[in-house]
């Protein structure tokens, strides 16, 4: 079997500003043709991808880590028309056991600007079900992204990092907190109905926000969320009527042009008689204009400026985040034993046949050499060889099954086909 690799090269909320993850953001069904792109690059075996709001990043299985770690930075600045060397310094590269680890830790919310948040395991689970959709994960990246769910599940359930863990809904209220003196007389706008603005929604009406107003561009789709919500519906093309009624907008949706700009703002602020407004833009790309920051009295967050915000909650996260490594730390050894055991089990067997096929032309040549002399001398010469065959073996195939089950066996793998030449053509062997 052909040697592999795993590469995975991305960026993140700690090495790229929103401008440039958003740049990068595969939405608006550009993954499924994107991810046919990517394994049509020579070299590349499997693929997936991941893009969120605060991460794009691309895990790809190949034979060569040289030539896949240079072939997904070029395929980022391709897919997206941006310079190479306008990505490179937000890039990180991770390969083989790193790029598992790393997986595993994004799974988990270990990388997470929200660490315990349990949102991007979802995104990452559908996301990876594109990829298998459309073929491009094989036997490699099924398992990984298989075991990090598994991984992400263990992680909630042994430690307390999910309980312990802010998210990006309570460093909203945090926010709201710091522009209002009380929430209780509030009403709060959510526009787009994706799950990070639903729950963002839910933790301001559960700190006493009175009233929530849920507008989408499809209104049936609105309707439902304000069920869900205890909430009232608004059709899109009423959301500048029914902005001036809104002290708190969370923005969750974005497209080619700006949501709300400032005149729209302005005009609201106004007809509110200039109380405050506080806005918040979870979307990547962004939806909401930043120019409306300049109003008298608007407040606008982005996506960016939660960090900070959560980055106050740090000390009981940081102590079950050690104990979650521990758990990924184990995981990824498991995972490994794994994946380098699909190159010792073919070359256990490669050995054995290579080795039996010799003793068997050997065989042949001895007893048409002494014919029909003693009818006896081919029963012994089969015992006498074949025992020499295993004893032979029992010690390089032994090392193989021992060291299937550490680290640095490709060493042994590589060894082993070096020198019994396996793959070599049996008419190249010396007689």
């Amino acid at each position: 079997m052909e040697q592999r690799t795993i590469v995975l090269v991305g960026l993140n909320h700690r090495t790229a500003p929103v401008e440039v993850r958003e740049r990068l953001a595969f939405g608006n069904g550009r993954l499924e043709p994107a991810l046919r792109e990517l394994i049509a690059v020579p070299g590349i075996l499997e693929g997936a991808i991941v893009s969120t709001c605060n991460r794009v990043e691309v895990i790809a299985c190949g034979a060569d880590a040289a030539a896949v770690g240079s072939a997904l930075p070029a395929f980022l600045a391709r897919e997206h028309g941006v310079a190479d060397p306008a990505l490179a310094t937000h890039l990180y590269t991770h390969a083989d056991r790193e790029a598992v680890r790393h997986l595993f830790r994004v799974a988990a919310s270990l990388d997470s600007m929200v660490v315990g948040e349990s949102q991007v395991l979802g995104q990452l689970k559908e996301q990876y079900g594109v990829a298998a959709s459309v073929g491009a994960s094989g036997r490699v990246l099924h398992r990984c992204f298989h075991k990090s769910f598994s991984v992400a599940k263990r992680v909630r359930s042994e430690t307390g990092i999910a309980e312990k863990a802010v998210s990006v809904g309570s460093a909203a209220v945090e926010l709201a907190r710091g522009i209002f003196d009380r929430l209780e007389d509030k009403t709060a706008m959510l526009i787009g109905a994706g799950a990070m603005g639903e729950l963002t929604a839910r933790q301001l009406l559960a700190h006493g926000v009175g009233s929530v107003m849920v507008v989408n561009r499809t209104y049936e789709r609105a309707m439902d969320v304000a069920r869900e919500l205890g909430g009232m519906p608004v059709p899109f093309d009423r959301l500048a009527r029914y902005l001036p009624l809104a002290d708190l907008v969370i923005g969750t949706a974005s497209g080619e042009d700006f949501l709300l700009a400032p005149p729209l703002v302005d005009e609201a602020m106004r007809e509110r008689r200039r109380r405050p407004m506080f806005f918040i833009d979870l979307a990547v790309p962004r939806g909401l204009d930043p120019g409306i920051n300049a109003i008298d009295d608007v407040y606008l967050f982005d996506i960016d400026d939660l960090e900070g915000v959560i980055a106050d909650n740090k000390g009981a996260r940081a102590r079950e985040a050690v104990k979650a490594e521990t758990i990924i730390d184990a995981e990824v050894d498991a995972f490994w034993r794994w994946f380098t055991s699909l190159d010792v089990v073919p070359t256990i067997v490669a050995l054995r046949d290579k080795v039996e096929g010799i003793r068997r032309r050997e065989l042949a040549r001895a007893l048409a050499a002494v014919g029909d002399a003693d009818p006896r001398m081919g029963e012994v010469l089969e015992r006498v060889t074949s025992a020499i065959v295993n004893k032979i073996l029992h010690g390089p195939l032994t090392a193989l099954r021992r060291h299937e089950a550490q680290a640095g066996e490709a060493f042994y793998v590589d060894a082993a086909r070096r020198l019994f030449r396996l793959g070599a053509d049996p008419d190249d062997e010396e007689d």
